[in-house]
């Protein structure tokens, strides 16, 4: 009797981390779920830091029935310019998803790249992952080759370096290092560790040198490497390994 009823005890999690797992969305967008009312447990409408079983309890989303618990998805994808970091789009611009074809379980980008940005997001369903690369709390680094207009000065690099005052608050120290220059362009490779919405185009158009051409190379321990505009790769278990381990 004891066992059984012990098992049970720890098969219950909260609502946001089984809608987490599931693949539905981040745990942060899971609870903005649960909030807006979307969510029902039994019958009854859930609320944020509720309990439940997967396997017992009727979890609907919208209605719908919740049950399976999809295997786990982990996804590089080198997005191209002019892609919007979405599963849809309004304005009929093309999406993520337009490269996911072949995916077929449901999956969600793990934060953002700019429409005019590309280069490296992960692509996942499970939303404790996403959790630990996006929270500001777990410091993952993000490394960015950054093509600027004019020739950047000493004075700019420094201020990157120190952390530069934006609208939403000063950004945190970020390592700066040039690559090379034109007569009238510079390359930078700048590596941050905050998520600030646009905050690499910000904070250069802070220091006076607009953007032209922004790539993220780099998440933590994982590079693109050879991965061509548009493609898509699984993460090997040893990738997923170390990501999880610098955001533990």
């Amino acid at each position: 009797m004891y066992p059984i009823a012990y098992s049970l005890f720890f098969m219950e999690q909260r609502i946001q981390k089984i809608l987490a797992q599931m693949g539905i969305a981040s745990r942060r967008k899971a609870e903005e779920l649960i909030i807006d009312g979307r969510v029902t447990v039994n019958g009854k409408r859930a609320i944020v830091g509720m309990k439940a079983d997967p396997e017992r309890d009727h979890i609907k989303l919208d209605g719908k029935l919740l049950t399976r618990v999809e295997p786990k998805i982990y996804l590089m994808f080198n997005k191209p310019a002019g892609v919007v970091t979405s599963l849809s789009d309004p304005e009929g611009r093309p999406t993520i998803k337009d490269f996911l074809k072949g995916v077929k379980y449901r999956v969600f980008p793990v934060g953002r790249l700019d429409y005019d940005s590309e280069g490296l997001l992960l692509i996942t369903n499970d939303g404790d992952f996403a959790y630990s690369i996006l929270h500001p709390s777990k410091k993952m680094p993000k490394t960015y080759v950054v093509k600027v207009k004019g020739i950047i000065g000493d004075d700019a690099i420094m201020k990157l370096r120190r952390g530069v005052k934006l609208k939403d608050g000063m950004t945190a120290p970020a390592k700066v290092r040039r690559i090379r220059a034109s007569e009238s362009n510079s390359w930078i490779e700048v590596t941050i560790y905050e998520g600030r919405k646009r905050q690499v185009r910000r904070m250069l158009e802070e220091v006076g040198y607009p953007v032209i051409k922004l790539r993220r190379i780099a998440i933590g321990s994982l590079k693109m490497g050879d991965l061509k505009p548009g493609e898509i790769k699984h993460l090997t278990n040893e990738e997923i390994k170390k990501l999880k381990e610098l955001a533990p």
